[in-house]
């Protein structure tokens, strides 16, 4: 009878807790929309103030990114690129990564100036993207490529984080942000030839939480990929875990860098 009276009462301050957390949620969108009647949200690309429908970037500009269409080939010049190297179940990226475009302004914005939700909206577009492609995936959680502890420092977040966030909120599929851990702080790859890329990270990650991934199919998410050499080492220690199937998608794919 305790037990049933202590069951109650935890149940009662659930309700209340979601019923307040609820009502935070609703008075900071009304306040959200009142702040944009009198300072409107510009577009992080072109600056433009944004409609009430768009988020951090308007829909003419989101338009103009070019899309790649990977999703829809299971070979693709990104599915390729791991031939030979690692097994794959999938691999796709959303967009192309030029220098000077549209996606290369937002994709510096998330990384270097606190653009977080930026990334989740990026995330969100990819996950419906998947989602109505003619294709069928079975991904049993999302995995982000992980920074270093002291770079997540700095930084204040993850940008991959973010992205999955996103894709995970429209794919309704778990995010687990503890299976791989980045356990050794690597130089920038830029500038990097493919094995010098390789050299740089193939012992930088370790995989952990074991039994919250064993037989699973799950989906490495990261924000750009140019040679796939993180990726690669990544997916290496996912699929050292019994029975993990491994798939890859980044928000963008570098083919001219």
């Amino acid at each position: 009878m305790i037990f049933c009276f202590t069951m109650a009462i935890n149940l009662t301050n659930t309700d209340k807790q979601k019923k307040i957390k609820s009502s935070i949620s609703w008075l900071k969108s009304l306040f959200d929309d009142f702040f944009k009647l009198f300072i409107p949200e510009k577009c992080l690309n072109c600056g433009l103030n944004l409609h009430n429908f768009e988020n951090h970037i308007c829909k003419p500009c989101l338009v103009k990114i070019a899309k790649t269409n990977f999703i829809e080939n299971e070979v693709n010049p990104v599915s390729q690129s791991f031939w030979g190297r690692v097994k794959l179940e999938n691999a796709f990226s959303f967009y192309y990564f030029t220098k000077g475009s549209i996606l290369q302004n937002l994709i510096h914005e998330i990384k270097y100036k606190g653009a977080k939700e930026l990334a989740y909206e990026m995330g969100k577009e990819f996950g419906f993207a998947i989602k109505q492609s003619n294709k069928e995936f079975s991904f049993d959680l999302i995995c982000p490529v992980p920074l270093h502890p002291q770079k997540a420092k700095k930084r204040g977040y993850n940008q991959s984080d973010w992205i999955a966030k996103g894709m995970a909120e429209v794919l309704t599929i778990p995010v687990n942000c503890e299976i791989l851990k980045r356990t050794v702080f690597t130089s920038t790859q830029t500038k990097k030839s493919r094995q010098q890329r390789w050299e740089n990270v193939k012992d930088a990650f370790i995989a952990s939480q074991l039994s919250n991934a064993e037989n699973k199919h799950i989906l490495v998410v990261d924000d750009v990929m140019t040679t796939g050499a993180t990726l690669e080492a990544c997916t290496q220690k996912l699929l050292e875990i019994n029975g993990t199937m491994v798939s890859i998608a980044t928000l963008a794919y570098a083919y001219d860098l």
